[in-house]
């Protein structure tokens, strides 16, 4: 069995061609930190949103521009970024859909997030 640095070693080669799976790992790790729980920096991650989710839909803007402002504040691959919540069926689940650009200028990325009840944010 080999250890987890070595497997997460393993996957960030693995995606060393493709820059958007690389940021979209990196939105991932982002968007489920909390701020103030990263040793190195206190204002890394995102903000406590539990109360948005409980007032939906009308937090849904602010909890929109929170994931927009956190990106732009720690993922320097991306810049021009939209955030643009993507309304659905399931009322559990927040969906957002982020446009960017690479920061080479020429090239568009779009993930899809999906917030949980839970706080747990999925980033494809």
């Amino acid at each position: 069995m080999r250890g987890l640095l070595h497997r997460l070693g393993q996957r960030t080669r693995a995606r060393a061609g493709d820059p958007s799976s690389a940021v979209a790992a990196h939105l991932h790790a982002l968007l489920n930190t909390r701020a103030g729980s990263a040793p190195g920096c206190s204002a890394f991650g995102m903000v406590d949103f539990t109360d948005l989710i409980h007032s939906f839909p009308k937090g849904v803007p602010t909890l929109a521009a929170s994931i927009r402002s956190t990106i732009l504040a720690y993922e320097p691959r991306l810049k021009n970024v939209s955030v643009r919540h993507v309304p659905d069926d399931d009322i559990q689940r927040l969906k957002f859909e982020i446009t960017a650009q690479l920061a080479d200028g020429r090239t568009t990325v779009r993930f899809r997030t999906e917030v949980s009840p839970t706080g747990q944010v999925t980033v494809a």
